[in-house]
């Protein structure tokens, strides 16, 4: 059932091979105006007269080979120039310039205090760390010695010398301070 293009019926098939067509005629198009450009550009002649060509003939400088003189020509403004002083020195440039300082200093402030904070954090964890790296023989007398008992009746209940009580004792003392 493909419509009789008699009948004026148009379907999505022919309208896709219509906006081929177009697109291709449409890049003829341009690459017949690229082309005109290229040839203008190929016959345009530099605008900055050669030292000879104006019939002016320049006298060798004292002193210097005539063959290896070369001409100075005054060059055109190139569009990378630096801007003006007046420009650059904008009094918002200075005040963005004073904001963007000020930040860094902030920022730079707030590192140290992160790392102070960092240091500190790392040495309390180290601290909370210390009593789970006790031996399970010992266990039972850190748990006493945290209770607060003292170090004889840790030695006595544990089995361990009185010199190893007075340890834990003095171990847990000092991690509470």
């Amino acid at each position: 059932m493909i419509p009789e293009l008699g009948d004026g019926a148009f379907g999505w098939r022919e309208g896709v091979v219509v906006l081929i067509v177009l697109v291709g005629a449409y890049m003829g198009f341009l690459l017949l105006r690229m082309g005109r450009l290229r040839r203008k550009a190929d016959t345009l002649e530099p605008d900055v007269p050669t030292p000879g060509a104006a019939g002016v003939d320049i006298p060798p400088v004292p002193g210097s080979d005539a063959g290896e003189q070369e001409t100075s020509l005054p060059l055109a403004p190139s569009a990378w120039e630096e801007a003006p002083q007046q420009l650059a020195r904008s009094p918002d440039a200075e005040g963005l310039e004073a904001e963007v300082l000020l930040l860094r200093d902030e920022v730079d402030a707030l590192r140290s205090e992160l790392a102070a904070l960092r240091r500190e954090l790392q040495a309390e964890i180290a601290q909370r760390r210390a009593p789970q790296a006790v031996s399970p023989l010992y266990n039972d007398a850190m748990q006493m010695a945290t209770a607060g008992h003292n170090a004889a009746t840790i030695a006595e209940r544990c089995g361990i010398s009185r010199a190893e009580a007075d340890l834990v004792v003095a171990l847990v003392n000092g991690q509470r301070s």
